[in-house]
């Protein structure tokens, strides 16, 4: 069994200077090539259920799919609730065998934020579950606008809440499909020097693979979080073999032949987080 928590796959990544992928999980095809790609490279990998994830398919239904497929890997796979917003959310998950849950209350002022954070803690960590927070608000392409993470925020809800990861804001944006994020060197680099639990950061799409190898090798950065540009290689592989196999009906055929394209592009992704060249 290789069920892991995100502490269990985040101290080594710190420690060792890499970084682990948190990959946005829509169904049972995906899911199923991210661990597969995983495993054929050796690395761990963060399987998450997000909102879309669990708006569509009960979260009774995905914790042991997540977990049955985590108990046939070979590498660590950390069964996460992804963008929680509710103290009930976290504990749903943890009922049905997450291994970590992320409660988001960036949206909340500081002490409301802490408020929370404290409360999954307190029901997340006796059952050694992990837990993930966030501070300032990773904002939505062409949507919501980002509320960058100030650093005595961030120290004070990682100090008071305990989280063992912590989600910033330093130029991720989610839901971009072309890499044009920057990243604040500079911003990052003060919340590194007080805040001392690994970070993580969403909205990996948007950022340049060089820059990925940067923060997974140099800096305190070890969670990065890719949705939309695998979700933008399934629809585009699917489209391509719809159009060049019209007489093809059978839905496991079809997603059957986007798996080998989504496993190349993870492939790539995560060797762009490791400290190998």
């Amino acid at each position: 069994m290789t069920i892991a928590s995100l502490t269990d796959v985040l101290t080594p990544a710190q420690e060792q200077g890499y970084g682990v992928a948190g990959l946005v999980v829509l169904g049972w095809e995906d899911a199923c090539a991210f661990v597969e790609a995983a495993d054929d490279l050796g690395f761990p990998v963060v399987l998450q259920a997000g909102p879309n994830c669990r708006n569509h398919t009960p979260v009774s239904l995905l914790g042991p799919m997540f977990r049955h497929l985590a108990e046939q890997a070979s590498v660590p796979v950390v069964c996460h609730i992804d963008h929680a917003t509710t103290v009930e959310e976290c504990q749903l998950g943890i009922d049905y065998g997450f291994t970590s849950v992320m409660i988001d209350g960036s949206r909340l002022p500081l002490s409301e934020n802490i408020a929370l954070t404290s409360a999954v803690t307190d029901i997340a960590h006796p059952h050694g579950v992990s837990v993930e927070a966030e501070i300032g608000f990773v904002g939505y392409n062409n949507r919501a606008l980002s509320i960058p993470t100030c650093p005595d925020e961030a120290s004070k809800l990682a100090c008071e809440a305990n989280p063992d990861a912590l989600a910033v804001s330093v130029g991720n944006v989610h839901l971009q499909t072309s890499h044009e994020a920057m990243i604040d060197r500079v911003a990052l680099a003060k919340i590194e020097s007080v805040v001392h639990c690994p970070l993580v950061l969403h909205g990996v799409s948007g950022i340049n693979f060089e820059d990925r190898r940067w923060l997974a090798t140099q800096t305190s950065v070890c969670k990065f979080n890719i949705g939309t540009e695998l979700r933008k290689k399934f629809g585009l592989t699917l489209r391509q073999v719809l159009q060049q196999n019209p007489d093809l009906y059978d839905r496991n055929k079809i997603l059957s032949s986007v798996k080998p394209e989504l496993i190349k592009t993870l492939k790539a992704i995560l060797k762009s987080l490791s400290n190998k060249a």
